[in-house]
């Protein structure tokens, strides 16, 4: 004998939709959760760097295809010291991501495509050359051999790439002084 009452079986529907909704919405939350936990997994065994590092590199954005330009920062803010990227010094950095691995079409290639074109946030200016710091000094990091000596005078060539007239002054007040920083915190350990 069918239910008499229409009203209690449109609840009983309504309620199991309501339910089946919620248990994909905690799937898809632990499914978030897992992926984030992965992430954070290749950050640190990428980078050598653990805990606060890894989600400090997570909260500027870095992910595990993008983690390898995290040592070309310090240069593309040396490039936007002056308000702009100019195509020698675009052609330079790219040069450079080339040789470190970084391949066209790839997605750490379409970010620095996008900050060649528009700087990164200031955050990421402001944590990325300690991060690249402790990376370097990192146990199996993916800096590739890369030195403190090496980032800095990839920072003097970025600068001196389209500076000066008649070849002098080749690297503006501006970007020295951005280089004697990135140069102190590189030092610090």
């Amino acid at each position: 004998m069918a239910d008499p009452n229409p009203l209690a079986d449109r609840g009983r529907s309504l309620e199991e939709d309501y339910f089946r909704k919620r248990d994909r919405e905690l799937v898809e939350r632990m499914r978030a959760a897992a992926a984030a936990d992965e992430a954070r997994k290749q950050l640190g065994s990428l980078t050598g760097l653990e805990g606060a590092d890894v989600e400090e590199l997570r909260t500027l954005g870095f992910t595990p295809d993008t983690i390898s330009l995290l040592p070309i920062v310090p240069l593309l803010q040396v490039a936007w010291a002056e308000g702009g990227v100019s195509s020698e010094e675009r052609t330079l950095i790219l040069e450079l991501a080339r040789t470190r691995g970084i391949g066209e079409g790839s997605a750490a290639d379409a970010q620095l495509t996008r900050w060649l074109s528009e700087a990164p946030p200031a955050a990421v200016f402001a944590g990325a050359t300690r991060l690249v710091n402790a990376m370097i000094d990192a146990p199996g990091s993916a800096t590739g051999g890369l030195r403190r000596e090496d980032l800095l005078d990839y920072c003097e060539r970025v600068a001196a790439a389209s500076g000066g007239f008649l070849g002098m002054k080749r690297i503006s007040a501006e970007e020295r002084a951005l280089i004697t920083t990135i140069s102190q915190d590189l030092k610090k350990n």
